[in-house]
């Protein structure tokens, strides 16, 4: 059966969750803060999506479309998909769910670009992501890895 993504909402719940990932920062802080200003429940849009393991949230990334014209890293430049924080929780690493996340990612059939966290670029590889190679990496402090749907051109010399 094939692992179902849900797109998280942004309430109290879905924070406290967010607390068990190692990577909890300050795009997770920031929606506390607008939560807590508006004390709003489920009607904020959220870039988050989740893979649920009974009620326990188990895997978790932050997936936007990022306009063309904000495009710094495919030539000539193109609407993408940028996904951030992709993260499992440790007991559930090696069940499939942050490759069910990046293929729901991909099923949007646009160019995808990441960031991969230390000792993750093994699983992008074999996920078909490759380098950026070029300047501006080293300018942004970035190591910026990405993905070409089919028939789209592999960008950047």
């Amino acid at each position: 059966m094939p692992l179902e993504i849900v797109k998280l909402k942004v309430n109290y719940k879905t924070l406290e969750e967010f607390k068990k990932f190692k990577e909890y920062g300050i795009q997770e802080l920031s929606m506390s803060e607008d939560l807590e200003a508006n004390i709003i429940e489920n009607d904020s849009e959220s870039p988050f999506y989740g893979i649920y393991f009974g009620d326990k949230l188990v895997a978790r990334m932050s997936m936007y479309q990022v306009n063309a014209k904000y495009n710094r890293y495919f030539e000539p430049p193109l609407d993408y998909i940028e996904i951030w924080k992709l993260e499992v929780l440790t007991e559930y690493q090696g069940k499939g769910y942050g490759t069910a996340l990046v293929e729901y990612a991909k099923g949007f059939n646009m160019p995808i670009k990441t960031n991969p966290r230390v000792k993750s670029r093994e699983f992008w590889g074999k996920m078909g992501f490759q380098s950026v190679n070029y300047e501006m990496e080293r300018d942004l402090g970035e190591n910026p890895l990405v993905w070409f749907p089919d028939g789209v051109k592999e960008a950047h010399s």
